[in-house]
């Protein structure tokens, strides 16, 4: 199956990629244009009581089966805050309120921006919801092993925020 970028939006014609810039970006062989590939934008949010984090046991790839921590992607026009609590009620059924931002991480190359808060519950009942195979509470100091690149580093934001 081609790739969005096979044919050019404005005329098209064939795409192929291009030094634009610095940068090798699909370009259109007739017409000149090129396309900017954006970032996704995700968000993540450790929720925590007491001593405790909120994690889900995912349903969905990547990493199906793995804990981590409620987290998804943010809809085109939505407000990133809104989507941090939108994504922990529909993977917990748990209502939070955000108690701050922890850090925005990305890699070179990767096509995720991730943004992460703190927060802490102000309603609800955990439990799993479509996407999520359960949900538990876990220790601070004993995580299961976590699956994506940045948790580490955004754990190491939240000890730090938190204390």
């Amino acid at each position: 199956m081609p790739s969005d970028n096979s044919y050019c939006h404005r005329c098209g014609n064939g795409m192929s990629e291009r030094n634009v810039g610095g940068t090798m970006r699909p370009s259109c062989d007739s017409c000149g244009a090129v396309v900017f590939l954006d970032p996704k934008l995700a968000v993540v949010v450790i929720v925590s009581h007491e001593d405790s984090i909120l994690m889900v046991k995912r349903d969905i790839e990547p990493m199906m089966g793995r804990w981590s921590f409620p987290s998804g992607y943010v809809d085109r026009g939505e407000v990133v805050e809104e989507a941090a609590v939108r994504e922990v009620r529909e993977e917990t059924s748990v209502e939070v309120k955000l108690d701050g931002l922890l850090g925005v991480y990305s890699g070179r190359g990767a096509p995720v921006v991730l943004i992460a808060y703190a927060a802490r519950v102000c309603g609800g009942s955990a439990e799993a919801g479509d996407e999520t195979q359960a949900v538990g509470w876990f220790p601070s100091d004993d995580l299961p092993p976590l699956p994506f690149p940045h948790d580490e580093e955004i754990m190491s934001d939240w000890r730090a925020a938190a204390h």
